[in-house]
């Protein structure tokens, strides 16, 4: 996720996020990959922030330097540690994320959960859009949480008792590990 914002010179302006998705040099749905269509929801619901921009891979490298745009799609964060945005609409049944930070070989090809009262089974969790991770369980979920996340070439990386007990909507959860 790239986080927009710009030198404050008036109060029409308010910092934004952008992410992109699809193959890295694909049109998206516009056909134009450097037009961007400016809508008002997110795939699958409500965006986190609240000024938010999903572009195709091709718009968002269109924003780098030239040269530079697979760097700028790659964000890699070296000596950051990945961190979880817990989405405004989890509760006790329903847990969803935004992870941020992730260094590494591209996008996560999985996500799983595992509850403080199990040691042993870790939940799949769902791609909901981007880089957003959800699980909808039958039950109330029982924190602290940790997560494991699979790069897409397999590597795994463990965040353990990331999300602690008493946690709370639209607040970050910061691990101390990266790939």
């Amino acid at each position: 996720m790239l986080n927009v914002s710009t030198h404050q010179s008036g109060a029409d302006w308010s910092p934004a996020g952008a992410t992109w998705y699809g193959s890295p040099t694909g049109a998206g749905s516009d056909g134009n990959p450097v037009t961007v269509v400016i809508t008002d929801q997110c795939p699958g619901g409500p965006c986190l922030e609240s000024v938010h921009f999903d572009l195709s891979g091709s718009a968002f490298g269109a924003m780098a330097t030239s040269g530079q745009a697979d760097e700028l799609r790659n964000c890699n964060y070296p000596g950051t540690t990945v961190a979880f945005h817990v989405d405004a609409g989890s509760n006790p049944n329903y847990f969803a994320s935004l992870i941020e930070y992730e260094d590494g070989d591209g996008s996560l090809a999985a996500v799983e959960l595992k509850e403080a009262l199990d040691s042993d089974t870790w939940i799949s969790m769902q791609q909901s859009w981007g880089a957003v991770w959800k699980y909808d369980s039958n039950s109330a979920l029982q924190a602290p949480f940790s997560i494991k996340l699979t790069s897409e070439s397999g590597n795994t990386l463990v965040a353990n008792n990331v999300i602690p007990a008493g946690w709370q909507p639209g607040k970050t959860y910061r691990s101390l590990v990266n790939f």
